[in-house]
């Protein structure tokens, strides 16, 4: 079933679509930096985009930086949206389930396609900006990061392994945004209501974390260790609040995929 749901993923269009609008914004980001050299200055803008003059190598990080607030989630909501609610507006969820397919194996066949494009997305849109960035840039023997995390050098190696570090982060961020649009896809029939609903809550999260009122409850926002993964690149690595991001998300995942199971695997099935 798993296998089934991965090959109907890789075969629709629309999934290959999103993933190249993903690529190309940073793309288009980076000839307009290549032709003009005019970056901005440290702190401003996304991360890290302040200092891929210097070092091409550094731009897979920019790059995820620049679809990361806005054009990613909304990519990674939809298609986690569309899982269970999809096959209801078009009438194929009870033929599913009609055909001795449990509702729990298809809710983990469902999961897993969407790990499967949350993964690739977060994977391509870093390749594009090496491959981007090293051409448009060029390498330097050093990797240094930005000044406003730290200026001690990375080797290339050293920076291999934190963008590494740095893709599984944002995958593992932008998983607590699919099941929060996988859970209410199990609610509806509407797949563009479940992966508005998921962006909603991101939405009232990313106010809420700028608002002194919520201190009580700011560390425990969705949102509030997303950008966590700039530590990653300051030497010492600051472990704090990528432990915490970490923890967090877990707690979102695994409270939300399990209420999606237990909605599923209740819920009278109509259509």
């Amino acid at each position: 079933m798993i296998a089934v749901e991965i090959r109907k993923l890789v075969r629709r269009p629309r999934t290959w679509v999103s993933v190249a609008l993903l690529c190309l914004l940073p793309t288009v980001v980076a000839v307009f930096l290549a032709l003009s050299r005019i970056a901005p200055r440290p702190g401003e803008g996304p991360a890290f985009l302040s200092a891929v003059l210097a070092n091409g190598q550094l731009y897979p990080a920019a790059a995820l930086g620049i679809v990361l607030p806005i054009f990613l989630p909304v990519s990674v909501a939809v298609v986690a949206g569309d899982s269970i609610a999809g096959e209801a507006s078009t009438g194929t969820l009870r033929y599913l389930l009609a055909r001795a397919v449990g509702r729990t194996r298809l809710l983990v066949a469902k999961l897993a396609a969407v790990i499967v494009y949350t993964l690739m997305a977060v994977v391509a849109v870093a390749v594009t900006g090496y491959v981007v960035g090293v051409r448009l840039f060029g390498t330097s023997s050093l990797a240094y990061a930005t000044p406003t995390v730290s200026g001690t050098p990375l080797t290339t190696a050293e920076l291999l392994q934190r963008t590494v570090l740095m893709v599984l982060y944002i995958g593992w961020s932008m998983l607590g945004v699919a099941a929060v649009s996988l859970f209410l896809s199990t609610f509806t029939d509407s797949s563009l209501g479940a992966a508005l609903g998921g962006l909603a809550v991101l939405v009232g999260s990313t106010v809420l974390v700028t608002l002194d009122a919520a201190g009580g409850v700011r560390d425990w926002l969705p949102t509030r260790y997303w950008l966590a993964w700039v530590y990653l690149f300051r030497d010492p690595i600051l472990w704090h609040d990528l432990q915490r991001g970490v923890a967090v998300q877990g707690v979102y995942i695994v409270v939300l995929l399990g209420a999606a199971w237990a909605n599923f695997a209740t819920r009278d099935i109509t259509s």
